[in-house]
This record gives C-alpha cells, structure tokens and sequence, in this order.
C-alpha cells in the first residue's frame, strides 16, 4: 500500500471510532436501576381518587409519571366510612379502605363473579374487586332514583358469595356481644335489660343480616327484605297472613335500625352486652 494511503488510513480511523462511540454508550443501561411501579387509580371523582396502593388524593398531586398518590399519607383511609356495615359515604374512600388486607381477603374477593349471572368471570386483582363493589349499584338505591342512605358506597363480601366464611366473617363482629331473641313485641332496650345488660346499636348492622338471623331464629317463611324500626326480627307464627307468619325480616334502610322499636308480630334479634 502507498504512504500516502497509509497515512490516510491513519487519519480517518479515530474518526470513525469516535463516530460509533456514542451508539455504543446509548445501548448499555444501568442493570440496577429498578422498573418503576405505575398505579392504576380511580378516575371516576370529581376531586379525589384512590390508587392502588391504598392512598388517596386530589388529582393535582398525582404523580404524572407512576399515576401514583403521593406515599406520604395515610393508606387504607377509611374516612367516612362505617366499619360495622363496610360502606362509605365517598367512592375514593372506600376503594382505599376496602384495599386494606385486614378488610378484604384476597383469595375469597377474587372469587366474587362480577355479575350476577351464572355466566359472568371474576374480578383480576383486589383493587379490580373493589373499584367495583364500591360504585353504586342496585343494593344501594329504592325505586331506583332514591339511595338507602347516605353510606351508598359499600366494599362488603356479597351474602351468597363465600357460604359459611361470610358468617364467620360476621360473627367475628359480635365478640362479647350476648345475642338473645325478645318476647313478641318487645324491643331490644327492654330484652336486654331484662338480661342486666343494654343493647348495643351498632352492632344491629350485624345482626341485619340473613345469615346471622337463621342462625339464631327458624325463619320458616324465607328471610325478607322490609322496612320497620323493629327489624331484625322474625314473625310470629300467629301474625296476619299479609305479615308472612314465620318470615325472617331484615331492613335495607339502615338509619331505620334501632334498640327502642318494636311490632305487636314479631321477636326482635337484639344486641346485648
């Protein structure tokens, strides 16, 4: 080969090496930098929302890359919320307590059919279950324009959704709680304090309920959904024909649940500690 080529050869190759360099430090990555975790939230609120860490709040502080609420505040708030009935008064609130892994159980909440048809899949993933269970459904509204009360947003277990773990669940809920069933036409302020003991009117959320009644009372009838300040409590068998001789009734309008009420037809399941 030519000096001359030789020398040119001697030129250009640093150049080219320094033109490939860039290439190759752009292909290498740091292998300890870890993936970063995006959330998935609500995004249904006006104001808030809930991720699924558990955290909630405004949009603004929403972090723009992760989706992420700041890692700051409380997780699993249960701001407005009643613990006894699980339901909230606010969507975001709910998803946020709901997530709680004290609250909600992973292996039973994926097992809950998102319909209630036969034909109807599961929920993915604890934060699908309770994004979903906490919106508005039929449960929660009369005549369709009215909701029950103001604690619409509920994250609960269906009844008919885990068969005796759902009342283990709620039996839970009545430790040092003596349950007794009241004479005909009795309220529960007067069976309990025949017992020396008072009744308890947080936990009548707990005994509205099917399960928890047929328990304890016979409920011959069926178990039926109806309205009165004496509810929880079953028919007695010599009551009208119209009044369901025999049935269990639970009320679905919990502001109606008290200690005090009664009805000339039935029993009360009463509360008494």
């Amino acid at each position: 080969m030519p000096k001359s080529g030789l020398n040119s050869l001697f030129v250009f190759l640093p150049l080219l090496i320094l033109q490939f360099l860039p290439i190759i430090s752009g292909i290498r990555k740091d292998i300890s930098l870890q993936e970063r975790h995006v959330c998935r939230n609500t995004v249904q609120g006006r104001y808030l929302l809930s991720d699924d860490n558990g955290h909630v709040c405004d949009a603004l502080s929403l972090d723009p890359q992760s989706r992420c609420c700041p890692g700051k505040g409380e997780k699993y708030t249960c701001h407005g919320c009643n613990l006894v009935s699980e339901c909230c008064n606010s969507y975001e609130y709910c998803v946020s307590c709901c997530l709680n892994p004290a609250r909600t159980q992973k292996e039973q909440a994926l097992k809950v059919k998102i319909a209630k048809a036969v034909t109807a899949g599961t929920y993915a993933s604890v934060f699908d279950f309770c994004a979903g269970r906490c919106r508005h459904s039929s449960e929660s509204v009369v005549h369709e324009n009215a909701y029950l009360s103001d604690f619409h947003h509920c994250f609960s277990l269906p009844s008919n959704s885990s068969g005796g773990a759902t009342v283990t669940h709620l039996e839970a809920r009545l430790n040092g709680i003596h349950v007794i069933i009241g004479r005909q036409g009795e309220s529960c302020d007067s069976a309990c304090k025949s017992n020396g003991q008072s009744c308890v009117p947080s936990k009548l959320l707990v005994l509205n309920q099917c399960e928890i009644m047929q328990k304890y009372m016979s409920c011959k009838g069926a178990c039926l959904a109806s309205m009165g300040a004496d509810q929880p409590a079953e028919v007695v068998d010599d009551a009208p024909r119209q009044l369901n001789p025999g049935a269990c009734l639970y009320t679905r309008t919990q502001t109606m649940l008290s200690c005090d009420g009664s009805h000339r037809h039935t029993r009360r399941l009463c509360p008494c500690a």
